[in-house]
C-alpha cells in the first residue's frame, strides 16, 4: 500500500458565476464612492476546492494515500461524501459546529475580470485540528489560516514527519519573520515564480541561499516548467506541453501532488518534480480544480513520453 501523506490545508467550495457583459460598462468611475451594482449571471457552477482537497484529489489519481487535514463546516456533507466515494481517508477532516465551510464567490465578466468575495468560515479554526498520532511518510503544509499552518508545522516537526511548505495564497499573511520561522521547520519549499520573488524580498535572501538549509526548493514557472534547487545544484525541469490551456485553477496543487507521490515512491527530487509538471499539464486542460479524470495509465504514458519514466506499479 502507498505510504500515507498528510495534506494540511484548506477545503472550500468555489461558486463561479458568469456575467455575460463587461463590468466596465456598469461601474462608473465617478460613482465608485457610492457603488451599488447588480449583475445577472445566467451561468453558475459550484466546484470542490481548497488546497488540501485539490492536492488530495490529485494524489489519489496517482494511487497515493492522501490524508487531508482540514476544517469544514456543517454544510460539508457533499464534500465529505465525495472524499468517501474517492476512497480518500477523511478521518482528519474536522467538522466545526455552527460554521460554514470556507467559500469563495467569484463573478467573472466577458473580459475575464473577476470580483471575488471569500468567507473563511471553518478554516479559521484550522489550529484546533490536531494531527498528532497520524503516521505519515511525508506531509505538506499548504495555504490555510495562518495560525493553523504554524500549528500543523509545529506538530509535524515534533512528530519527526518531514513536510513541504507551500506558501501559495497565504502569501499576504507571512512577513519575513514568519517565513524564516516556517522554513526553519520545513524540509522543502514550493512556490511559483512570483511568490519566490516575494520571499526573497521579505527574507533578504535569494532562493539559492534559502535552499542551502533545505532539502529542496521548487519554483514553478507555468509553461516554462520549473526550477529546482536540490543537492547543492540548480536544475531546470523542462515543461510538459498541455493538450489545451483551459483553466489554471488548481494547477499548483496538482503539481504538489505529483511531487509528493514521487517522494513517497522513493524518487529523487528531479523525477518527482517532473511528475509534478505532468500533473499540472493535465489539470490545466480541464475547467475547475477537481474535474479532470485521467487514468493512472494515461498519466504514466504522458510521463513516459515527456521524460522517459513510468509510474511504479499500483499498490
Amino acid at each position: 500500500m502507498a505510504a500515507p501523506v498528510l495534506v494540511c490545508g484548506s477545503m472550500a467550495f468555489d461558486t463561479i458565476a458568469v456575467f455575460e457583459g463587461r463590468f466596465k460598462e456598469h461601474i462608473l468611475p465617478d460613482r465608485i464612492h457610492s457603488l451599488s451594482v447588480s449583475f445577472l449571471t445566467p451561468s453558475m457552477r459550484k466546484e470542490f476546492g481548497g488546497c488540501a482537497g485539490n492536492i488530495a484529489y490529485n494524489l489519489k489519481l496517482l494511487g497515493g494515500q492522501p490524508v487531508p487535514v482540514a476544517t469544514v463546516g456543517e454544510d460539508a456533507g457533499d464534500y465529505l461524501g465525495r472524499l468517501g466515494t474517492l476512497g480518500i481517508d477523511a478521518s482528519r477532516v474536522k467538522v466545526i459546529p455552527n460554521t460554514f465551510t470556507a467559500q469563495c464567490f467569484i463573478t467573472t465578466d466577458l473580459d475575464d475580470n473577476q470580483i471575488t468575495a471569500f468567507h473563511p468560515g471553518a478554516m479559521s479554526h484550522a489550529a484546533e485540528n490536531d494531527l498528532t498520532g497520524t503516521p505519515a511518510q511525508w506531509a505538506i503544509v499548504a495555504p490555510d489560516a495562518k495560525e493553523g499552518m504554524f500549528a500543523h508545522a509545529e506538530r509535524l516537526q515534533a512528530a519527526g514527519i518531514p513536510f513541504i511548505f507551500d506558501l501559495g495564497q497565504a502569501m499576504p499573511l507571512f512577513d519575513g519573520a514568519d517565513l524564516r520561522r516556517m522554513l526553519a521547520m520545513a524540509r522543502a519549499l514550493t512556490v511559483n515564480d512570483y511568490e519566490a520573488s516575494v520571499i526573497e524580498q521579505r527574507t533578504g535572501k535569494s532562493i539559492a541561499e534559502l535552499a542551502g538549509s533545505l532539502q529542496a526548493v521548487v519554483v514553478t514557472r507555468g509553461a516554462e516548467g520549473a526550477s529546482l534547487w536540490a543537492d547543492g545544484k540548480e536544475h531546470a525541469i523542462e515543461p510538459v506541453r498541455a493538450d489545451a490551456v483551459v483553466d489554471p485553477t488548481g494547477c499548483g496543487d496538482a503539481h504538489r501532488a505529483g511531487l509528493l507521490y514521487g517522494l513517497t515512491s522513493g524518487w529523487d527530487w528531479v523525477d518527482s518534480c517532473r511528475l509534478g509538471n505532468v500533473m499540472g499539464a493535465i489539470k490545466i486542460a480541464s475547467r475547475g480544480a477537481q474535474n479532470h479524470q485521467p487514468s493512472r495509465e494515461s498519466i504514466s504514458g504522458m510521463l513516459q513520453r515527456a521524460y522517459g519514466r513510468s509510474l511504479p506499479p499500483a499498490a
